[in-house]
C-alpha cells in the first residue's frame, strides 16, 4: 500500500509578524537592560575616580600639613597664614644633607634656596600680604625651616564656573599642581581651624575658631615675644585643620554635574605652638679642629676639601651636639656670617668647597652647636693656597 506525503504547513503572515514582534521585544528589552547596566557602571567608576582624586588631594594635604612646626627654631611662627582658602607654614620639611637628621625628608637635589627659610618675603597667595618681613637664624645660620603654602584657586581652564585648583609651594618657588577638579563643601570653606584654650583648672580643649575671624596672619615678626600676645597669638593655638572638599569626575569637567564626592577630615598639627627651645645643658665642648686640603677635580676645577672629627660633646659628653658652623675666609678678609651649616650625627665629617677659584687664600672655622641653642668657641684650619693653572 502506497502512501502519499503530507505536504508540511508553512508560517502564515500573521504568525509571523507575531513572532518578529516577540524577538523585537525581547532584543529591545536586553538592550534596555544593557544600556542601564553601562549606565551604572559608568557612574561607578565616575564615582571612584572622583573619590580617588579627592583622596589624593587631601592625603597630599594631610602628608605636609601634619609637619608644620618641625625643627622650627625659636622666633619663627609655625604657622605664618590661615584663611578659608589658603593655608601657610614653616617646617624642615626637605634638606639637600644627606646626613641631616632633622628635616622630615631628604633630596641631594632640592635647590638651595628650597630647604631653608626665606631671606626675603613671600606674597602668601589669594593674598596681597608678605612674609617674613625678618629673617630666622639659629646662631648665625638661616633656619632651615623653609615657607610651605597650600591653595584652592578658580580653575579657568573648564567651562565650569565653580570648580577649583589646589596648589602647593614652597618659599618663592614655582608653584605645583595637586589636584584639579575640585568643588567647595556645599556649606562648609576649604579650611576650617581648631585652636587649644585651657578653663580654669588648667584642662586643655580644642575649640573652633570661627569663620568669621578669618583669616589669621602671623603679623608679629618674632614668635613668643611679649608683642606676640592676645590676638595676635590666636594663629599661634592652632592645633587642628579641617579639610573640606567636594569631587567631580575628571570626563565630566565641562558637563556642570553636581559633586560626586565629598570629603571632610581632620588634621593634627603636633609640633605646632611651642614657644622657646629647651635649654640642653653646658656650652658644647668641640674638641675637634678642621683639617683642610687642595684637591683638583676631575674637570680640573679646583676645590678644598675639610675634614673634621665629630665634636666631644657628640660622642660624649652631654651628648647634645645638634649641628656644625663652618666659617670661611678668603684672601684674609673678616670672616663674616658663618659658610655652612652640617646637620650632626656622623663618626666623621666632610665637605668638599667648589665656590673658590684659582689664586685665592682660604682659611676655615669650625664650631659645635647644641640644642640651646648654644656655639662652642672656634677652632681655625690653616692657610690653603689654591693653585693657579698654568
Amino acid at each position: 500500500m502506497t502512501h502519499k506525503p503530507t505536504a508540511s504547513r508553512g508560517m502564515t503572515l500573521v504568525e509571523l509578524l507575531i513572532v518578529i514582534m516577540v524577538f523585537g521585544i525581547v532584543v529591545a528589552a536586553a538592550l534596555s537592560f544593557m544600556t542601564q547596566q553601562n549606565a551604572a557602571f559608568t557612574d561607578g567608576s565616575n564615582r571612584l575616580g572622583a573619590l580617588r582624586n579627592l583622596r589624593y588631594a587631601v592625603g597630599a594635604l594631610e602628608t605636609d600639613l601634619t609637619t608644620a612646626g618641625t625643627n622650627v627654631p625659636a622666633g619663627q611662627p609655625s604657622v605664618v597664614f590661615a584663611g578659608d582658602d589658603v593655608f601657610a607654614f614653616t617646617a624642615d620639611y626637605t634638606s639637600n644633607v644627606t646626613s641631616d637628621v632633622s628635616a622630615v625628608y631628604v633630596d641631594p637635589s632640592a635647590p638651595a634656596g628650597l630647604v631653608a627659610a626665606p631671606r626675603s618675603g613671600v606674597t602668601i597667595p589669594t593674598t596681597g600680604w608678605s612674609w617674613p618681613d625678618t629673617t630666622y637664624e639659629q646662631s648665625g645660620v638661616n633656619s632651615p625651616a623653609e615657607l610651605i603654602m597650600f591653595w584652592f584657586a578658580p580653575d579657568s581652564t573648564t567651562d565650569r564656573t565653580d570648580d577649583y585648583r589646589l596648589y602647593r609651594q614652597v618659599n618663592s618657588g614655582s608653584p605645583e599642581l595637586v589636584a584639579r577638579s575640585l568643588l567647595r563643601d556645599s556649606v562648609k570653606p576649604f579650611f576650617q581651624y581648631n585652636r587649644k584654650t585651657f578653663d580654669n583648672t588648667g584642662a586643655s580643649f580644642l575649640t573652633p575658631i570661627p569663620d568669621s575671624l578669618l583669616p589669621l596672619r602671623h603679623s608679629v615678626k618674632i614668635h613668643g615675644t611679649a608683642a606676640d600676645t592676645g590676638h595676635f597669638a590666636v594663629i599661634d593655638s592652632i592645633k587642628t585643620v579641617r579639610i573640606n572638599v567636594a569631587a567631580y569626575n575628571l570626563r565630566e569637567a565641562d558637563s556642570g554635574g553636581s559633586a560626586e564626592a565629598t570629603l571632610n577630615r581632620l588634621v593634627d598639627l603636633p609640633n605646632t605652638g611651642f614657644g622657646v627651645l629647651l635649654t640642653c645643658g653646658d656650652e658644647p665642648i668641640l674638641g675637634a679642629s678642621p683639617a683642610a686640603a687642595y684637591e683638583a677635580q676631575p674637570d680640573g676645577e679646583p676645590a678644598i676639601r675639610i675634614n673634621w672629627n665629630a665634636a666631644t660633646d657628640e660622642s660624649s659628653g652631654e651628648g647634645d651636639v645638634i649641628r656644625y658652623v663652618l666659617w670661611r675666609s678668603i684672601n684674609g678678609a673678616d670672616w663674616g656670617d658663618p659658610f655652612l651649616s652640617i646637620p650632626a650625627g656622623e663618626a666623621f665629617y666632610t665637605f668638599l668647597d667648589t665656590s673658590i677659584a684659582e689664586g685665592q687664600s682660604v682659611r676655615y672655622a669650625l664650631a659645635a652647636q647644641d640644642c640651646t641653642p648654644s656655639l662652642s668657641p672656634r677652632t681655625f684650619s690653616g692657610t690653603i693656597a689654591v693653585p693657579v693653572t698654568p
